[in-house]
Order: structure tokens, then sequence, then C-alpha cells
């Protein structure tokens, strides 16, 4: 017990130490959330420099708002992948930042309700069986195109098809084998090793173009992307953010229990949600994904215990440097779609996994009837493609799960199972 109190008194004074090892600790932070952060960016279109340039200021802000307590980074969140990826190819870029922009906003609102009605309001809202159901189809959404990707269909690459599924299915193995069995600090970056592997694959095969890496300067200029607001877009995104909402409280909470503060009191849960609604729409401004709290470093925290939020705040400051080098985006643009796909097949899985563990994890009883329409119709309408179109506007996809998940919530009478009464 005495030794426990040691450390725990030595990890209190260093907070309050500045140390030139912070500076190193940072971008060691970043290079842990270095895999996730562009890999959403190549998924959907966006640019992998304004990503990083957002993720620093995104960071940032979030420290602003928590007023430097909570150590976390803040990096793009894969619930978004899917949205993104379809607001792409139905609206073009530019409208589906406006709807990233207003996605943002609904952060805020959360904060504004928890501050008005305290923490307990998103159980309220959001409950385990409206948010379950609606994470499992942003994870099943898109499986037959990524399940593409991993093929290499309509990739145009100049490759056999066993070559391109061989490279899939490396970096898919090395994901899950760094995942399940790697130990300390390699543990924390399953992706980035599928990526290099599935990367050494295609470059063994002769897949990769490395002219535009050449071609690319030093330094440049981010190209930031600004965007448009069209109302079919905002109401499409609007509904994502239950999803990233519910991995916030969670990561928030994970945080609190590794460093051991309560941080959904001080600062307070309307603080953190505040601090990723304004990371998120300022992200949406400039062209990059959301940003939010990010569960990878919140690992890399509780195995480093290390506590400064001055190291998150160098981690920041690292990522908006890179982010003006413009051969770090070429690199990574380098990167052939069947190495994305392989891992895709583990990332949107892994999504849906989230959504079953929910259900399971809170006991909800799919015997009720209640429980069973809500979970039946959001599970067939978002895979099924149901729309309901209105000529001007189509409700589909994801919106139109969360928007049904929550309407049927608050109509549907709960039912109490018959007791024995003997």
């Amino acid at each position: 017990m005495s030794n426990i109190t040691t450390d725990k008194t030595k990890n209190i004074t260093s907070l309050h130490k500045h140390s030139w090892q912070d500076i190193f600790t940072g971008a060691q932070m970043l290079f842990v959330a270095f895999g996730a952060l562009v890999l959403v960016p190549l998924l959907t279109g966006l640019n992998p420099n304004v990503a990083l340039f957002t993720a620093g200021v995104g960071t940032l802000l979030f420290q602003l708002t928590t007023k430097g307590k909570v150590p976390v980074f803040l990096a793009s969140s894969f619930a978004f992948i899917a949205p993104i990826s379809f607001g792409v190819a139905q609206w073009g870029i530019p409208a589906t930042l406006g709807g990233l922009v207003a996605a943002g906003f609904v952060f805020m609102l959360f904060a504004f309700l928890v501050k008005m009605n305290g923490s307990d309001v998103i159980d309220r809202i959001l409950p385990p069986v409206v948010t379950g159901p609606i994470i499992m189809v942003i994870g099943l959404s898109l499986a037959p195109v990524t399940v593409g990707m991993a093929m290499g269909k309509d990739s145009g690459l100049q490759a056999e098809n066993y070559q391109l599924i061989l490279i899939s299915m490396a970096s898919l193995l090395t994901t899950l084998v760094v995942a399940i069995w790697a130990k300390g600090f390699l543990k924390l970056l399953p992706i980035i090793s599928g990526i290099v592997v599935g990367y050494a694959l295609s470059c063994l095969f002769g897949i990769v173009n490395f002219q535009p890496v050449i071609d690319a300067p030093w330094f440049k200029v981010p190209d930031f992307t600004f965007p448009e607001f069209h109302w079919q877009a905002i109401l499409y995104m609007l509904p994502i953010v239950i999803a990233p909402t519910i991995e916030h409280v969670g990561d928030i909470m994970a945080i609190s229990t590794v460093t051991g503060k309560d941080y959904t009191r001080d600062p307070g849960l309307q603080r953190t949600l505040l601090g990723d609604g304004l990371a998120t729409s300022t992200a949406g401004f400039f062209g990059g994904p959301p940003c939010i709290t990010y569960a990878e470093v919140i690992g890399a925290v509780t195995l480093t215990r290390n506590f400064k939020t001055r190291v998150m705040t160098w981690a920041a400051i690292w990522a908006i440097l890179m982010s003006f080098i413009g051969k770090i985006g070429a690199f990574l643009g380098s990167i052939p779609t069947v190495v994305m796909g392989g891992i895709m097949v583990l990332l949107f899985g892994s999504i849906a996994s989230v959504g079953i563990n929910i259900l399971v994890k809170h006991k909800v009883d799919l015997s009720v009837p209640r429980n069973m329409c809500i979970v039946s119709l959001v599970l067939v309408f978002g895979i099924g493609g149901m729309i309901f179109d209105f000529g001007s506007y189509a409700l589909q996809g994801i919106s139109l799960c969360g928007i049904l998940a929550i309407v049927l919530n608050l109509i549907l009478p709960h039912q109490v199972k018959p007791t024995d009464s003997h």
C-alpha cells in the first residue's frame, strides 16, 4: 500500500513539473493516434494534412474549454466514416462539411442539456435500446463497400486478384494479431501495424506509385476546404452524433478511472462535450473530419502513467506542424485502397460489435415487444437501405434510424414483465 501511495505522490508531483521530455512524449501520443487520425480522411475523400491540422487545433480548443484538466487528444471518430462517405457521394465534400459543422452543435446541445439537467439526461434521451442498434447499423451499413475494397474491386490497381486479396488479408491479419497478442506500447498500434505490412506487400507487388511523393513539396499549406450549408446534408448528419456522444462519455469515465480524478464533475461533462463540439465544428469549417476524444490515446496514458495535459498540448503542436509537410499527405495518398479495405473489415465489424455489447451489457431484454420492435426496425431499415422520399429531401440511412429509434422509444409504452404469483 505504501508503494502505491508513493507512486501516486510522484505522479501528482510530476504534473506540475515542466520537462523537455514532454515534447517527445507528445510526439509519441500523436503516433498512437496517427492510425485513426489519417485513416478516416483517407477513407472518406478528405485531406489527411487538413485532418492533422484540425486534430491539433481541436485538441487545443478542448484544453481551453476544459481548463487544461483532461489529458486527452482529439482525433477522428470511426463512427463518422460511413456517414461521411455517403454524404460525399450524395452531396459532395463542401455540403458534407456543412453537415459536420452542424453536428458539432449537437454536441454543444448535449453539453447544455447536461448543464441544465445533469449527466443522467443522456441516458434518458439515448437509452441502450436506442444507441445499441444505431451503432450496429453504423458498422454494418457499408459492409458491402468494405468487402469490395478488400477484394480490390474497381481499384484500378495493376495486379492479379490473388495478390490484392493477399495484401488486404495480410493487413487484416496483422491488425488482428497486434490487437490481441501484442504487448506494451505496440498493442496500441494495431492499425499502423496493419498499414505497414500491407504497404510493404504492395511495394513488393509493384502497385505503389511513388511519383506523387517525389513531386510533392516539403512545405505546403494544407488544402483547406470550406463548408457549404445544405439542409439535406445537415439533417442527415445530425443523428450521427448519437454514437460519438456515448463514446465520449465512456472515454471520459475511462480516463477518470486511470488518473483517479472524476472529470465528469471537474471540469464537468458539460465542458468536455462542449470541447468536442467546438473541435468538431472547427474541423468542419477547415475541411477536416470530426474531432472527438480518442480511446487509443487513453490507452497510452494508462500504459505510460503520464497524466500531464502539457503532453497533449505538444501532441497537438506536432500535429499542426506535420500538417504543413506536403510529402506526408502525398505518402498517405499512395497507400493502396486494398490495404485500407482489409483494415476496414475489422474496423466496421468492431463498431457493430460495440452496438451488440451495449445491448448485452445493459441487459436489454429483446423478449419484451417494445425492445424487439425498436431493434428490429432500426436494423432492417438501416441495413436494408430504407428511404423515405419527400421529393426535395430523402430521409435514409443512419439519420432515419436515429429518428426512428428515438421516436419509437418515446411513444411505445414501457411494459413490465409479469411476475409469478405463488
